[in-house]
């Protein structure tokens, strides 16, 4: 559990990481500024992490990049992550200096990722829980990954986010049936600013 304090510092990380990314003489590792900043000890653990970018003015998604892994301790991956969803994400054109007072940050702690051990269509579904889980799925090659906090801003029941998940990854919507596609499912604790370089609060996550 992160508390909301914790969270506060993510998101303030994630904000610092984009700021120097998007000033001359950016570092070439994001994280290298804050090695000796002053955080609390979660940033010492190896966690997954997201960071999602949106337009304060009407709340479309700027850039959303992160590691599902627990691969870096937070104090490395978030501003990793930060910065590649700011510069790196290839949906968007990156993020300019002048656009920063303009965008909100959001940081997505996650849990480790574990297998939804069945490929019976009505356990895979039984299994999901909108509002508390994310998910991987994997097949055919490619991989894709939604967030916890997406079917609940978009309203979709579990069926519904089974099959986004294969369209995020490229695969056909009704591929969440499929026993050739394996999904993995992990929870994540959200924390936002209200507006740009404002206070932060813990997104709730409650199935629509």
């Amino acid at each position: 559990m992160v508390s909301d304090a914790e969270g506060a510092a993510a998101v303030q990380l994630a904000r610092g990481a984009i700021a120097k990314t998007l000033a001359p003489n950016a570092p070439r590792d994001p994280a290298q500024p804050f090695r000796e900043t002053p955080l609390p000890p979660v940033f010492t653990e190896p966690r997954g992490v997201f960071v999602t970018l949106k337009r304060a003015a009407d709340g479309a998604l700027r850039g959303c990049i992160g590691f599902p892994l627990p691969i870096f301790p937070l104090r490395a991956a978030i501003p990793r992550a930060a910065a590649a969803a700011a510069v790196e994400d290839p949906r968007f054109p990156p993020l300019r200096a002048r656009d920063l007072g303009a965008t909100r940050v959001e940081v997505s702690i996650l849990s480790l990722p574990e297998p939804i051990a069945t490929a019976v269509p009505s356990e895979r579904l039984a299994r999901v829980v909108v509002g508390r889980d994310g998910l991987i799925v994997d097949g055919e090659g490619t991989s894709g990954l939604l967030l916890p906090q997406v079917p609940v801003e978009e309203g979709w029941d579990a069926e519904t986010f089974l099959a986004q998940t294969c369209v995020k990854a490229g695969l056909r919507p009704e591929m969440w049936r499929s026993p050739q596609v394996r999904f993995r499912r992990f929870e994540g604790e959200v924390f936002a600013e209200v507006r740009p370089e404002g206070p932060v609060e813990r997104v709730p996550l409650s199935a629509p």
